[in-house]
């Protein structure tokens, strides 16, 4: 009930308003019946936009973190993603995320609409990444079609990090629905997954026209950050010996100065000495010419 009113209640009617977003393919999505809604992945705003274009409710995993948050702000987005039916994913990997896809399964063989981002995250860099075969896995499973979605604009529309959108046109390409039932029974197969995946990978990126880079999003990010973390290390380092050598500097020019200070009081108790001589002098010689002055 929430997500319906969520979405042509709350959410939906002024996010149309603004965004005019648009839709392409509508007729390959089908209006009953299961199937994967394979989508590549750009802004966190794709699983507002998608969902809002498509008549039919669509499931999709989430980042644990997103039920996981603490504080208001945790409170609520935790509010929000149980009440729409998401469901909670492990990024990690392995057998940490056969728990979600255990559930999209029980959505797919309820004959729902279960939405998947293969790239597994956000493209850091908006090109199209390799897939994760779990999609794959799971259309052998249920025995349903995979229909790849391409989202247009929407990381222009919503960058990451950006918490207040700018107003861009977004919209979406919905591709013909893919099936394999020559593969059936072959969900254990890796060298199968990958074909299946690759080939779906290949449609998003005709749909998109992303440039497609062979490798995970998830490594490309972890290079990205290791490179940040060594930056952040290197400018600290170059801080630490900017200041050693300020503080060198500072010490060094401390010493000129005292030396300064120190030759420039001999210099005056020298002149003051001078001076007093001169001064005993000319006393002195006025006393004698005083002396010596005739008597009237």
């Amino acid at each position: 009930m929430i997500y319906w009113i969520l979405k042509h209640l709350v959410v939906g009617p002024p996010l149309k308003a603004v965004f005019r977003p648009w839709i392409e393919g509508r007729h390959h999505l089908p209006e009953t019946g299961a199937a994967i809604l394979a989508s590549n992945h750009l802004s966190f705003s794709d699983s507002i936009f998608l969902p809002l274009l498509v008549d039919r409710r669509i499931t999709f995993p989430a980042k644990m973190e997103y039920f996981t948050g603490t504080g208001v702000k945790g409170w609520l987005t935790r509010l929000f993603f149980t009440s729409t039916g998401q469901i909670p994913i492990d990024r990690s990997g392995g057998t940490a995320s056969l728990a979600a896809l255990e559930q999209g399964l029980h959505v797919l063989r309820r004959g729902e609409l279960f939405g998947i981002y293969p790239e597994g995250t956000r493209s850091p860099d908006g090109r199209l990444y390799r897939g994760k075969t779990g999609m794959a896995r799971l259309a052998l499973e249920a025995g349903v079609p995979i229909i790849p979605c391409a989202m247009i604009d929407t990381d222009k529309a919503q960058p990451t990090g950006q918490k207040i959108p700018n107003v861009v046109q977004v919209g979406v390409r919905v591709g013909r629905p893919l099936s394999w039932p020559e593969h059936a029974g072959h969900s254990e197969d890796h060298a199968v997954l990958r074909q299946i995946t690759d080939e779906v990978m290949a449609e998003l990126q005709r749909l998109s026209g992303q440039v497609y880079v062979d490798e995970y999003a998830a490594s490309v990010k972890e290079r990205l950050a290791a490179r940040a973390r060594s930056g952040v290390e290197q400018a600290r380092a170059g801080l630490e010996q900017a200041t050693e050598r300020a503080r060198e500097g500072l010490e060094h020019a401390g010493e000129k100065a005292r030396e300064g200070l120190g030759h420039a009081r001999e210099d005056i108790a020298g002149a003051t000495g001078k001076a007093k001589e001169s001064l005993a002098e000319r006393r002195a010689r006025r006393h004698t010419e005083h002396e010596d002055a005739p008597e009237a």
